[in-house]
This record gives structure tokens, sequence and C-alpha cells, in this order.
């Protein structure tokens, strides 16, 4: 789960790290008087899920100006907020579609200095989280990270004890941080790491964490993700879920408990397993296609959960046929070819679909797949239905 950049800003405050002054406005009005309470200069910061805001832009508003901009004057709040509501935003993650803007961020502007990268991820490797730093901190940090990754620092954190404050003193340090203002860091690096493991995240992020020409050393930006099989643990993050940020389908699927990724493809995939729903994406584009979504059934779907699943691959326009792959054990064969029966009278599918049955009383479902006259070409093997999904697909 993904959540706003103010959002991100209020947990690492409340952890103890220091962040610029902003108020949340819904309506050019409320940025107005945002300006007003701030008392201004000020940045206006569309809030949206997306990286690249600033380089983004404002599709069919006539305008250059991204998502994140800088205002001097009062008089400059409302026509820029106005477009930032008006038009979707267009950014390198975004597609080229957008994401309309429903929460802008006012936040005090301050004088900019020396910019600088902190993240918290888990490094599979070797089984534990890593604050990772870099001096070559701001937008374009993945360019450093490719080009030059001898300038991301690492250390890794104990979840046990968390950062420690010699870890994060000796990080300031070799990052260049002068001795006035490492203690400041250090507030900073530790309650990044709180957050992170306090509330189970993916992933918690600060850039640019930037030096004032006053030596102030602030959080300027933040971004976060948590992961979402430990939600039920943190109902105060649950709360924070923007869902008009979220793909429509995969809400529904998660209602519905499925596990479902939307993806730019036109194969539709139903499968049961996590693993052979990869294998089946991976022989489906072995074979020249392209899939359209993760879904996993997982291995006790009943009719209700086969017939949404079926609703959501299809209301994709960009599917053109759909592949079946049901290797019974928990789940047989026998039990998902009536479910996908039922399911099939009630949606009345307009696409092919290719369906491979193995496993727990695959006899018994592949007659119930012969005879319920339905148009389904059927598999032996997965090589065999890819082939046959992908040719139905072009």
């Amino acid at each position: 789960m993904k959540i706003h950049e103010f959002q991100a800003k209020e947990l690492l405050a409340a952890a103890g790290a220091a962040v610029p002054r902003g108020v949340v406005a819904t309506t050019p009005q409320e940025a107005v008087a945002g300006f007003d309470q701030l008392g201004g200069p000020v940045m206006l910061k569309a809030q949206i899920h997306a990286g690249g805001r600033g380089k983004g832009k404002f599709k069919d508003s006539g305008k250059d100006f991204g998502g994140v901009k800088f205002i001097k004057s009062r008089d400059d709040v409302q026509p820029i907020a106005d477009v930032i509501f008006k038009y979707p935003l267009v950014t390198k993650q975004t597609g080229e579609e957008g994401q309309r803007v429903s929460k802008l961020l006012v936040q005090e502007a301050v004088d900019l200095g020396k910019e600088y990268y902190l993240g918290v991820v888990l490094d599979r490797a070797i089984g534990l989280p890593v604050l990772m730093a870099s001096a070559e901190g701001g937008v374009d940090i993945e360019e450093v990270a490719a080009k030059t990754p001898e300038k991301i620092l690492k250390t890794p954190i104990n979840p046990s004890t968390g950062l420690q404050p010699f870890q994060a003193r000796r990080m300031a340090f070799a990052l260049g941080f002068p001795a006035d203002q490492v203690p400041q860091a250090e507030a900073i690096m530790t309650a990044l790491c709180r957050v992170f493991l306090d509330k189970d995240c993916n992933l918690a992020e600060i850039n640019p964490l930037m030096v004032t020409p006053q030596g102030k050393v602030l959080a300027l930006d933040a971004k976060m993700t948590f992961d979402d099989n430990a939600l039920f643990r943190h109902p105060d993050i649950e709360k924070l879920r923007d869902e008009t940020e979220e793909n429509v389908a995969e809400l529904r699927a998660a209602r519905a408990g499925l596990s479902f990724i939307q993806l730019a493809g036109n194969i539709g995939c139903l499968v049961n397993g996590a693993g052979l729903a990869m294998s089946t994406m991976d022989i489906i584009k072995y074979h020249g296609g392209e899939p359209a979504n993760f879904l996993d059934v997982g291995g006790g779907a009943n009719k209700e959960q086969v017939t949404e699943a079926l609703r959501i691959l299809l209301s994709d326009p960009n599917v053109k046929a759909v592949l079946v792959n049901i290797f019974g054990g928990i789940m047989k064969c026998d039990t998902i070819a009536l479910a996908m029966v039922a399911a099939f009278q009630e949606v009345k599918p307009k696409v092919p679909f290719v369906v491979r049955l193995e496993g727990t009383n695959v006899e018994q479902g592949r007659k119930v797949l012969a005879d319920s006259g339905l148009n389904i070409a059927t598999a032996s093997g997965l090589t065999e239905a890819a082939k046959k999904v992908v040719a139905a697909a072009k």
C-alpha cells in the first residue's frame, strides 16, 4: 500500500524527524488559505502515488510547469492550483493518461542547499533491512544507483534493536555532514528506520534530505509503501489508504480475496498459486504473447470467486484471450471446472478461452468442460496451452 508524501512526512515527524511546515488543500481556495497560514513563499506539490512529479506535465493544460511549483506571490496560488486540480498530471510513472490530483500540499519554501538521499529497504540477500544513503540526492537518484553505485552507502539494521546511534553517526560522517549537523542527520535517519520497522514498510525514503544554507537538516520529500499482508496490525496506516489513487480492478479483486495485478498485455491469466501464475506469464511471453495480468485465485477458490475473477479479467478491454491454468491439489479439477461453467453462463465471455487442468480429479474436470458445450479449448500441457492462447489472441 502506498501513501501520499504529506502522510509520510506526518509519520516521520511523529518519529522525531524535522520536516517543513505544510497544509493539505483539496481546492484552489484552500490552497490560498494555506499560503496565508504559512505566510509564503510556498511550494505547491501535487499529491499522487507516482514519482517524477516535478518533471511531469499537466495533460492538455497548455502549461509548461509540473506537479511541484514554487509560488512567491499570493495572487499566483489560485490560477496555478486551478490547473493542478483540473488536469491530469503525466509523469514517467503514470502512463500517458496521467493521474488526477485530488490533494495538494502547500509547503513552506525553504532555502535550497546540499541534497542527500536516504532510504530503507529489505535486502533479501542478507535477510535484513538496510539503510541506504548518498550525498548525490535529488530527483535523479536512480541514475546515481545505475552509473555510480559506489556513491550509495549501506548499513544493515537489526530489526530487534533498530538503527543504533553509532551507525547513524558513522553514516552521517561518511556522507560529509559537519559535526554540528550530525545530530540533526542522526535524528532523521533514526526516525526513518523506526517508521520502517514499526509500521511494516516495504520502502521508506527521503529524497531529498536537504541541508539549508542556514545549516538546518530537513526531510524535504518522503515516500513510503507498506506490506499489505501486515496492515491488520496497523489500522492507523490502513486509514491512510487513498483508493482514488489505486487500480479499480486490483481493489475489486482484493475485496474478493483474489491476488491480482493488472499489466499491459492482451492475454488474461487465471491461475491457482503464485508460483504457477509467474510461470504461466513467463511461458506466454516465451511464445510471443503478453500477459494482461497476474491473477492467483488461491487454493480454495469457490464459484463466486471464479466468477468475480472472470468479470475482472474481462472488464479489461485489452484482453483478447484468456488462459486458465489450474493444478488441482487442495482445489480439485472438477470443482474448478464446475465453477468455470457456472461462471461462463453468468458472465458470457466473448473472447476465446484455453484451459489447462492437471492434478486431482483431472479427468472428471476435463469431462465437465467437454460436456458443457462452451467455447473452451483445452490443452494437456502448459506449452500447448501457451501456444494456443497466443494464437487465439492474435
